[in-house]
């Protein structure tokens, strides 16, 4: 997004944005920029709590008059990280032993996503490149890439491969709300890379895609960086 901002901003439409790595921020250097000093994941700081979210919403458009630009400003409060012990989660049984692992677990995670979906009011990160019917595809073609398969090979770029990889983790994630009993700013994170079939075969898919030196920006975010 620093990087677009400067796209935007020639074409004349002024941009303002929020960074959780000031460091990023100074290096790019985007117009207006707010950095918030909260865990990874969560620009908005704190989950269910309209008023504090729309503080910080507040406070990056009330850079966008400035003219001082690049303008850098941080957020007054800081929200520190909690644990990145994975979440408990309690995954439902094999339901079809005939599907590859990873395949099998998303399929069984369905009904948590959609209790998820109903206690959100329809509030989903799923849809970058799915929606949630199509996140089995999108294993299947990550199967592939741990096969030996390039991001080429399945139909993807680097923006598609990216943008998969969140909206599986994003099925993932919000499934886990309905089933952990601790869901931390890193902990279903941490459990999904970790813990489940579908997480550790992206993570090995990426893995392979390095020692094929398959695109590195793909390679580089297929997981995040505090994943291993």
């Amino acid at each position: 997004m620093s990087v677009l901002s400067h796209v935007f901003e020639k074409a004349g439409l002024a941009t303002v944005g929020i960074s959780l790595v000031r460091g990023q921020a100074e290096t790019v250097k985007p117009p207006r920029i707010l950095n918030v000093n909260f865990p990874l994941g969560r620009p908005l700081g704190k989950p269910d709590d309209a008023e504090f979210q729309t503080s910080v919403l507040m406070a990056m458009f009330d850079l966008l008059p400035r003219t001082d630009v690049p303008v850098l400003v941080d957020f007054p409060e800081t929200i520190e990280e909690q644990g990145s012990e994975p979440s408990s989660c309690p995954m439902p049984p094999r339901h079809n032993p005939d599907l590859n692992a990873a395949v099998d677990e998303a399929n069984g995670l369905r009904n948590a996503y959609d209790r998820n979906l109903e206690a959100t009011g329809g509030r989903t990160l799923l849809g970058r490149v799915a929606d949630v019917d199509g996140v089995v595809g999108l294993i299947e073609k990550i199967i592939e890439i741990e096969g030996g398969a390039s991001i080429a090979d399945v139909g993807w770029d680097s923006t598609a491969a990216i943008a998969a990889s969140q909206d599986i983790r994003a099925y993932y994630e919000e499934a886990g709300l309905q089933l952990a009993d601790n869901t931390g700013a890193r902990q279903l994170e941490t459990w999904f890379f970790h813990q489940t079939e579908t997480g550790q075969l992206i993570r090995r898919a990426r893995d392979g895609m390095r020692e094929r030196d398959d695109d590195k920006l793909a390679t580089t975010y297929l997981a995040p960086m505090t994943q291993g």
